[in-house]
């Protein structure tokens, strides 16, 4: 049975509809979300050659059940992993037909990006692992093909009986690209609109991304005039009025957030105070498009306190930090009633507050070594994130949660060395084993329900 972390990739990494025709010369093809095929006189010239494998596959064999010309192009919409990796495999198609090898076309901080995560192939291998549990990703260092040809702000692509322009469109990248088709009125706005969820902006493991610049580039999208608009996923969005309210609105509540934020900022707030003060008006975020499906909004407020901020949080304990192993010793070197820790943390569950528990039991959980007192903590400490996985909706947060309790859970922190596990009557695995961590929760029945039954297998220790 597929967990919910599974289940939400498939739905969030694909293109929901799956390919199809929008009109007789322009086709959405199934990548690693929507990709996009366009008929010209002299071939075909796609958006998107999709992650390899079994999906660039199919992209060809969908492709081809539509139309037999030469793809005379591939133009890549970012620089992300999976969606170009695909490449070699269209190159390869297109010598088995005897065809010319497509441009390979991209905007220029693409090859920028290739090449910072070819230099970091090991930590993008740990953060894809982390954010992505479930999904077998290709070696960041052998993934990546770089494109041919590269353009700076906007580009006519020649070819005979169709207009195609490529605008930069920096948002979720700066080197992302949309593809705006006059004659169609079809704008292919990729991952500047994700459209099933709100804009995946600031989110834990990546880099900083600019929440004003993407709110000019969707404005500048609106300003086309398209009357179909291709998101990153899920449907397309038909009629002109409605391709304009949804870049608008996203606009919009992007450049309130901001306001926000920086109001708060004036007044001396942190952003963690900052994240529990804001109330989100539902005429600006209560759409479709502005689901916490992937991203949340708090990651937003973080990204947005990230841009006008250094790196140290105000505690003055933070500034120069000893070394965590170290820190976390004389943690627990103060605490003479450590089961009086672990039973605190227990009574935060049954109260209700998984998230205070996780606070307190990081007291032991982050200290070194295999005594049984800490070896309880981390298990009791990856049951609370499952729980958490379980209360929260955005997909980073559970697939963090998850893959933190996976390493608990394995005798390893975030961040630490292995650590030698012992026998421990605590067997927290016992009970996620028996089903209960392999099922999404419906609703907050359910997790409560789950909430007593580990409080059952705390109590039975």
């Amino acid at each position: 049975m597929s967990t919910d972390i599974e289940s939400q990739e498939k739905s969030i990494l694909k293109g929901a509809e799956g390919s199809r025709a929008l009109n007789d010369n322009v086709m959405i093809l199934a990548a690693q979300g929507n990709g996009l095929a366009v008929k010209t006189e002299d071939g075909l010239v796609l958006v998107d050659a999709g992650p390899g494998r079994g999906t660039t596959a199919k992209m060809i064999s969908d492709l081809r059940a539509w139309s037999d010309l030469p793809v005379k192009a591939i133009c890549y919409s970012h620089g992300h992993a999976g969606y170009n990796d695909g490449v070699p495999v269209w190159l390869a198609h297109a010598e088995e037909r005897g065809d010319t090898a497509p441009q390979l076309i991209a905007h220029e901080n693409v090859t920028h990006r290739y090449d910072r995560y070819r230099e970091t192939a090991g930590l993008q291998r740990t953060l894809n692992a982390i954010q992505f549990p479930n999904l077998k990703l290709n070696n960041p260092e052998k993934a990546y093909t770089n494109p041919t040809v590269t353009f700076r702000e906007r580009m006519t692509y020649a070819t005979r009986g169709r207009r195609i322009e490529l605008i930069w469109a920096p948002s979720e990248t700066d080197d992302a690209l949309v593809m705006w088709l006059p004659d169609d009125g079809i704008l292919y706005a990729g991952a500047a609109l994700p459209g099933t969820m709100m804009p995946n902006i600031g989110t834990p493991l990546r880099t900083q991304r600019l929440t004003i610049r993407w709110a000019e580039t969707l404005e500048m999208l609106a300003d086309l005039g398209a009357t179909s608009l291709v998101s990153e996923f899920g449907q397309v969005i038909e009629g002109a009025d409605q391709a304009r309210k949804v870049l608008l609105s996203t606009a919009r509540a992007l450049r309130w957030l901001r306001q926000q934020v920086v109001d708060r900022m004036n007044q001396g707030m942190s952003d963690v105070e900052i994240i529990h003060a804001i109330d989100y008006p539902k005429e600006l975020f209560d759409y479709d498009w502005m689901r916490e499906r992937y991203g949340a909004g708090e990651y937003i407020v973080r990204d947005i306190y990230r841009e006008e901020n250094g790196w140290w949080d105000r505690n003055a304990t933070n500034l120069h930090p000893g070394h965590p192993d170290a820190a976390a010793t004389a943690v627990l070197s103060a605490i003479t009633d450590k089961q009086a820790v672990i039973d605190r943390a227990k009574a935060l569950v049954e109260a209700g507050d998984v998230q205070a528990a996780l606070h307190v039991i990081d007291l032991l959980a982050l200290a070194p070594g295999d005594d049984p007192v800490l070896i309880e903590a981390r298990h009791l400490k990856a049951g609370l994130c499952h729980l958490r996985a379980e209360e929260i909706s955005p997909y980073v947060s559970k697939a963090l949660y998850k893959s933190t309790a996976k390493l608990l859970e394995s005798g390893r922190g975030v961040g630490q060395p292995t650590i030698r596990l012992v026998p421990c009557e605590f067997r927290l695995d016992i009970f996620w084993r028996v089903g209960w961590a392999h099922r999404p929760a419906q609703n907050a029945d359910d997790v409560g329900f789950a909430k007593k039954q580990l409080m059952l297998v705390f109590r039975r220790r």
